[in-house]
């Protein structure tokens, strides 16, 4: 069957793209570590001895670069629906995090710890339908801020994928009203076409 011209322009946007060509030539399961190694080299996010939470972790990509930069001492949980090929230093648990007992099972990893970072790269399939989509990626964004509002340590961060839209500048809001500093990046590895944001929060605020 002949490629559409989309599925072409895909293929070719693909081969040429340098960020994936740098991931085959690094060993990286994908170009998205990019844009975390991006981000960590401007906002210092990953240290020695940390304890990290990767939501939506597959491919890896992020759990790689996470792996070497919390070493020596630290910890990497790596939660994702689909599998994972085994990545030194990351302890895996395939699930879905909005349930109970995939929830129990990284409480069960974290062994009481507290978490220093959680990050989060998730994103929903797909649908087309525009609001459905930023619906949905929205609600997304707003479990992973609940799971590490109830497990980072004070002064603890989150990095979380966010696409600007309709409730886009809500979210953010309630981003600030956790963290004493909250800014967004836009990595030059996010493709320019994208709505794709990253929001940093860091510093989270006491509960009360």
């Amino acid at each position: 069957m002949a490629k559409s011209g989309s599925s072409k322009r895909w293929l070719q946007r693909h081969v040429s793209d340098p960020y994936v060509r740098g991931a085959q030539q690094e060993g990286y399961r994908s170009r998205a570590a990019y844009k975390l190694l991006e981000i960590d080299a401007k906002d210092r996010l990953l240290a020695p001895g940390q304890v990290v939470v990767d939501l939506g972790a597959a491919p890896g990509s992020w759990a790689q670069v996470i792996a070497t930069r919390v070493q020596p001492g630290g910890r990497v949980i790596a939660v994702d629906l689909l599998d994972l090929e085994p990545i030194p230093g990351v302890e895996f648990v395939r699930g879905d995090f909005r349930q109970a007992e995939v929830l129990a099972r990284v409480d069960e990893l974290l062994r009481g710890s507290k978490v220093d970072l959680v990050v989060s790269d998730l994103a929903p399939n797909l649908t087309g339908v525009a609001a459905s989509d930023q619906s949905r990626s929205l609600h997304l964004c707003d479990l992973a801020l609940e799971f590490a509002r109830s497990r980072l340590k004070l002064r603890g961060a989150v990095l979380v994928k966010a696409f600007q839209g309709v409730g886009y500048v809500e979210f953010l809001a309630e981003m600030r009203s956790v963290f004493g500093a909250v800014v967004s990046r836009k990595p030059q590895a996010s493709r320019g076409e994208s709505a794709e944001m990253y929001l940093l929060g860091k510093g989270m605020k006491r509960q009360d």
